[in-house]
């Protein structure tokens, strides 16, 4: 029984965990921007696509086991976009979000691509989308970032109690409101094209506009969410470690060791934030569009939120 609870019976397709509850979508999500598997070999990734298409078919080698074909799973979903069927672009995929974070103008570039590269895809993307998108994304994002450091920095002429709250204040609404035009203009084509919603047996019922745009804020709220552990726990993190003595007597240290508590914080934020919805997420019919509620007699439909 307990073997059981460690491993349930694989099911292809399906996450192995509950992603009715927060736990279960954390500990789903933990898996999916596991690190390790940016560094699956293209021999390893076709070894877990191809036993996944063997149990489709009923073909799995004797000896297979119910924890093999998870893992197999889960490589492939790491890896492969649940749309397109396309290999995601390394540094792009959820799991090379943390590793591949770099300084501001860096890091909302990337954020753009990983923003794309994890978008809903049912429906084709013409590159000069893509590139409009991805310009208007990286330039909003640090104009609104460097429009409110400049703030920052005139502050000083403000009372030291003011000074003080702007300058705990003002980052945070910087990095959120970027993070929220980085999303929507990278995934604006959804808005206008709509996303394919599926019905309970994973048929296409139609293509809603309602879903994408319900798809873009719930992925914008993640990336509210995502920088808040940031602003939080480094700074009470630091005035505990800069007291130690080994640290006071090493200032040099700091840096490096500040660099290393804001990398913790960010690896243990990202997981966190992108479970508070289901990768797979459901809409009552009733709120879609009236071709859709016509289409189908499902009561709720599905769709790919994207990440």
């Amino acid at each position: 029984m307990a073997q059981y609870a460690a491993c349930p019976a694989f099911q292809l397709g399906r996450p192995r965990y509950d992603q009715s509850t927060f736990l279960g979508r954390l500990r789903h999500f933990v898996a999916i921007i596991d690190p390790s598997t940016l560094f699956v070999s293209e021999k390893r990734l076709r070894e877990c696509v191809k036993l996944l298409e063997d149990f489709q078919h009923g073909k799995l080698p004797p000896g297979v086991t119910d924890l093999q074909l998870w893992e197999a799973q889960k490589v492939k979903q790491a890896i492969i976009h649940p749309d397109t069927g396309e290999k995601i672009f390394m540094p792009f995929r959820m799991s090379g979000y943390v590793p591949f974070g770099t300084p501001i103008w860096l890091n909302q570039s990337h954020n753009a691509c990983v923003n794309y590269s994890n978008r809903n895809a049912t429906k084709p993307t013409p590159t000069s989308t893509f590139l409009q998108g991805y310009f208007g994304a990286v330039t909003s994002a640090v104009s609104l970032a460097v429009g409110l450091n400049v703030l920052i920095q005139r502050a000083n002429r403000l009372s030291p109690a003011t000074q003080i709250i702007i300058q705990r204040l003002i980052p945070f609404p910087a990095v959120a409101s970027a993070n929220i035009c980085n999303v929507g203009l990278m995934r604006h084509n959804e808005l206008s094209e709509g996303i394919d919603v599926l019905d309970g047996n994973g048929n296409v019922v139609g293509s809603s506009k309602i879903a994408a745009k319900h798809a873009i804020m719930e992925t914008a709220f993640t990336r509210v969410v995502l920088p808040m552990p940031i602003f939080v726990l480094p700074p009470i993190i630091m005035s505990y470690l800069e007291k130690l003595p080994f640290l006071q007597t090493n200032r040099r240290l700091l840096l490096p060791i500040h660099s290393l508590v804001c990398l913790a914080t960010f690896s243990l934020s990202l997981p966190l934030a992108i479970s508070l919805f289901p990768q797979m997420s459901q809409i009552e019919v009733s709120q879609l569009e009236p071709e859709i509620a016509m289409a189908t007699n499902s009561k709720v439909v599905t769709y790919n939120k994207g990440l």
